[in-house]
């Protein structure tokens, strides 16, 4: 497809597409989606209640790409599992590491002009910086210049501690200035996307949780007194030692829920709808997903990117094309680029 080709409501498709937080960040630009591919169930479940959208093209491993549509833009939170910390860091070992190079293929055989990716921050050392550079290498040699940068979440209007890598490819036969990524917002309170909701404190006299105040790594350092007396103060309750913020979230994760926070000197649990508008998701989005299970909730949320991030790059990416070709596109955006 050439520039000239490019149509002035500009399609994606999202693949890797977990909960659409991807797809929303773009739609909310002005941006279509005309298709997307998710394996995980329940992510998709969730996904169709957000959107109402039966195109599920399905394990991307396996597709026929004759099948898929054509686009303008391919966005990807390709499976971070294996270059997480928290997980076993096989890199391309693992058959997860693998996808890669599957959206390679699809990038290179429908000719996509542009790309996002999405990624662990760990992804950029993994292995001493050598998978992270042989990605980079791939889609060079796929034709594309391919610009990256570690964001964060927080500086893009929601409250959380969020550091993703994010890759912007843009096939070399276009133009070959550089992309600049967006610049930072004003940051956000917690309290503004927290819910009142009292189905979610926290018994701080359960002997379990007394057991953990009292081991080794929060003994003589934690006093959940002083804690209980700031409000919008939040707990991480991590496996051994217990962290404290105050008016900000520490990142979401997929496997492990226990974040509270204060709140008229009660301690709550973080809800999987709270989760949600620390994502970025508005609460038209929210309310869609009440009859979710908490706990699946959570992790799909911790797995999902975050809207605002997405939203702010998707605006520098439509700026980028039209300082380029001088042409407009249908969008909605917010000039922070």
């Amino acid at each position: 497809m050439s520039i000239q080709g490019i149509l002035k409501i500009m399609n994606f498709i999202d693949f890797c597409s977990g909960i659409g937080a991807g797809r929303l960040g773009l739609e909310l630009l002005g941006l279509n989606c005309v298709a997307h591919s998710e394996i995980n169930l329940d992510s998709d479940y969730t996904y169709k209640l957000f959107y109402n959208d039966e195109k599920n093209l399905g394990d991307l491993t396996s597709l026929d790409v004759k099948l898929i549509p054509n686009s303008d833009i391919l966005i990807a939170g390709f499976p971070c599992q294996t270059f997480s910390i928290v997980g076993k860091r096989a890199g391309f070992e693992d058959e997860r590491g693998q996808i890669i190079y599957h959206l390679r293929n699809i990038l290179v055989n429908k000719n996509i002009p542009y790309f996002i990716f999405e990624n662990v921050k760990g992804l950029v050392n993994h292995d001493k910086g050598r998978t992270f550079n042989a990605i980079i290498e791939l889609l060079d040699n796929s034709g594309y210049n391919v610009n990256y940068k570690v964001l964060n979440s927080i500086d893009f209007g929601v409250p959380q501690l969020r550091e993703r890598v994010y890759l912007v490819g843009i096939r070399k036969d276009l133009y070959n200035k550089p992309f600049e990524f967006p610049k930072s917002v004003k940051q956000a309170s917690i309290k503004n996307f927290l819910l009142s909701n009292n189905n979610y404190i926290q018994d701080i006299q359960h002997p379990t949780f007394q057991k953990y105040l009292s081991n080794k790594y929060n003994k003589d350092r934690i006093n959940i007194d002083n804690i209980l007396t700031q409000d919008y103060a939040i707990v991480d309750t991590r496996q051994s030692d217990m962290r404290v913020y105050i008016d900000k979230c520490p990142t979401l994760r997929t496997g492990r829920h226990g974040i509270l926070y204060v709140r008229n000197k009660k301690l709550h649990k973080l809800s999987g709808l709270e989760a949600l508008l620390l994502q970025g998701f508005p609460k038209k989005y929210v309310m869609k997903a009440m009859g979710i299970p908490n706990s699946k909730l959570l992790s799909q949320a911790g797995n999902a990117m975050t809207v605002n991030v997405i939203r702010a790059i998707g605006e520098c990416l439509i700026n980028y094309v039209e300082e380029n070709t001088q042409r407009g596109f249908s969008s909605k955006r917010l000039s922070n680029c």
